[in-house]
């Protein structure tokens, strides 16, 4: 049985695993500029960075590019869209990305048997718009960012419609487009420290009319190479288009190592679900989060988190 029919025939059945009670998209409205500070020495061995057409570094980076900027998240505005955050103790959505988390880590660092190539590259996607995963990709990278041993890299893929910062409260910012227009900006340049210690951001930056073929370009393939390798505890997590609606998610998908799909409960057809799975077969691990059930009277919620290695 293929993952497709496995994926599937999942989405009526209850897991064992957690699920999230999620609030919809919000809009792509930006708010105020982000503060760039001084100093910050997390970032100090940031020292080189790949020849786009290569990958291998091609030259050392200056004391003042390896000045990252800094910012202080609004946790008040996070909490109101239900973003997990560390001053919150226990919460449902805290336990259940708890349980989410934990297969994608196991995928990320496994260094024996069944090792994951870019295991550490995760994205997260939907179907179609409104299901709800930019929700996800924010709550997946604040949960991690908890953890003892593991740093995590918040990127924002969604370069048509950005919206991480609408949710975090940043302002336009050069990101990801911009590395791949410009070869005299480096990664250092326009990586964004958090007031979260184990969280950094990489906003999408610019738009562009051909993102699509930047984000297959060799300079996007050396990019990632530097994401997933610069760093040992280092996760990578990509807010991506919806897949059925954009083409630069079919690009990206194919360079990840894991994938989370999310799915609206009682909206998004086992059919839309096949045929995003079938955009999706390059890459072996699929990762499915059932979205938006219904609660029960008794305060439980119905769904799944369903892992499949193909």
């Amino acid at each position: 049985m293929s993952i497709i029919e496995k994926a599937a025939g999942k989405l009526d059945k209850e897991r064992k695993l957690g699920t999230v009670q999620l609030a919809p998209e919000v809009s792509t409205n930006l708010s105020e500029p982000a503060v760039r500070e001084k100093d910050d020495p997390a970032e100090k061995n940031d020292e080189l960075r790949p020849s786009p057409a290569s990958g291998t570094p091609d030259r050392p980076l200056s004391a003042s590019v390896l000045t990252p900027k800094r910012i202080t998240l609004n946790h008040t505005k996070m909490r109101e869209y239900g973003i997990v955050t560390p001053d919150q103790g226990r919460t449902q959505i805290a336990e259940q990305f708890r349980v989410i988390k934990r297969p994608l880590l196991t995928n990320a660092f496994n260094k024996g048997p069944g090792m994951i190539k870019n295991g550490n590259l995760i994205m997260v996607t939907s179907a179609l718009a409104g299901e709800g995963k930019s929700f996800c990709t924010v709550n997946l990278a604040m949960s991690i960012a908890m953890e003892m041993d593991r740093t995590v890299l918040l990127v924002d893929a969604d370069v048509a419609r950005p919206t991480v910062p609408k949710i975090l409260g940043l302002g336009t910012e050069q990101g990801l487009m911009d590395i791949l227009l410009d070869d005299n900006l480096d990664l250092a340049d326009v990586l964004i420290k958090t007031d979260i210690e184990k969280l950094t951001l990489l906003t999408a930056g610019r738009r562009h009319s051909h993102s699509t073929e930047l984000l297959a370009s060799q300079s996007m393939g050396a990019l990632l190479r530097e994401l997933a390798q610069r760093y040992a505890d280092r996760v990578v997590i990509f807010d991506s288009p919806p897949l059925l609606l954009t083409s630069e998610a079919r690009v990206l998908a194919g360079q990840m190592g894991q994938i989370v799909l999310v799915v609206e409960a009682e909206t998004t057809s086992q059919q839309t679900v096949k045929e995003t799975l079938r955009q999706i077969e390059s890459c072996d691990v699929v990762n499915l989060i059932y979205n938006k059930a219904r609660s029960f009277s008794g305060g439980e919620y119905y769904g799944y988190y369903y892992h499949e290695s193909a």
